[in-house]
């Protein structure tokens, strides 16, 4: 008995030196973030319960489908003597986007921001519309009033009158109209200034942006690619791409930004006069020989020429 009483005055002994030994800092090699505490409440009881959870490291995400495509940022082979001979092809400025386009369309004489919010109508109104029917749209817009409250007071049977040339006008009546609302209670009765603001608006996506940035606002932001400079950056080979939206993002890959302002009207241009979506005009383009779908085109009319 004597013994098994030294024996646990011993073990207590120890325990005592251990305790005193220990520091209340926290132990370096531990790791604190791989716990985590939470506070859980009984519902049968007034107490709060305190868990620690081991924390387990995060797994890698697989790739989702929705993360956007990486994009080069090679220029291809001589872009920039391509470039040159397009200026010059476009140097006489004449084709329908020049007299027409939708940064000819707001009334210089307006206010500030009644130009503004005609830039933007203009160009919601140019999809898939002429650069022609455009203008004459605007033209009569712009007769019966085409500032914020002019729009707000419209009827939609008004507006539909007034736009019914251009395509897809049942559709553009309703994203103007509540576009023009938008304006009017969030954005202090003046188009959004940036390019996220504006994609926020109905029926507006990032070509009419940057396009609008630009128009209306003097910023150069992105390149504006519609259906022609999407078409001939793929012809050319500057881009192989599906959409729009590509092509803006692999061209701003590589392109100097200084140019960017330049690429929507220098192939709007070209594409109406020269590289039509059908039966492009290839033996007459400067870049014929520079071009995959030129030298194309070339070599199988030269073999129907033989036969």
């Amino acid at each position: 008995m004597k013994r098994i009483t030294r024996n646990l005055a011993k073990i207590n002994a120890n325990n005592k030196a251990t305790s005193s030994q220990e520091s209340t800092e926290p132990d370096p090699t531990i790791n604190l973030s791989q716990f985590k505490l939470e506070t859980k409440r009984n519902l049968h009881s007034k107490r709060t319960h305190l868990q620690v959870e081991y924390n387990e490291p995060t797994p890698p995400k697989k790739p989702s489908k929705l993360i956007a495509k990486s994009f080069t940022t090679n220029a291809p082979k001589d872009w920039e003597k391509v470039l040159r001979n397009l200026r010059e092809m476009r140097k006489n400025f004449d084709a329908p986007v020049d007299t027409m386009g939708c940064d000819r369309c707001a009334d210089d004489n307006a206010p500030p921001e009644d130009q503004r919010l005609q830039s933007l109508i203009s160009l919601m109104l140019s999809s898939q519309t002429k650069d022609q029917i455009n203008h004459a749209v605007m033209l009569r817009l712009r007769e019966y009033g085409c500032n914020l409250d002019g729009m707000l007071r419209i009827s939609d049977e008004e507006l539909g009158e007034i736009i019914r040339p251009a395509n897809f006008w049942k559709t553009k009546v309703k994203n103007i109209k509540r576009t023009v609302e938008i304006i009017r209670d969030e954005f202090n009765r003046d188009i959004p200034k940036t390019v996220e603001g504006l994609c926020r608006l109905p029926g507006v996506g990032p070509k009419m942006a940057h396009l609008c940035m630009k128009t209306a606002w003097g910023e150069v932001s992105g390149i504006g690619v519609d259906t022609h400079v999407h078409r001939i950056s793929n012809r050319l080979g500057w881009v192989k791409t599906k959409t729009p939206e590509d092509t803006r993002k692999t061209l701003e890959g590589w392109l100097p930004r200084e140019i960017w302002d330049d690429v929507n009207l220098l192939m709007v241009g070209f594409g109406q006069q020269l590289c039509r979506p059908v039966k492009p005009q290839c033996q007459n383009c400067l870049n014929n020989d520079l071009c995959p779908t030129g030298i194309k085109e070339l070599k199988a009319k030269k073999g129907k020429e033989k036969n």
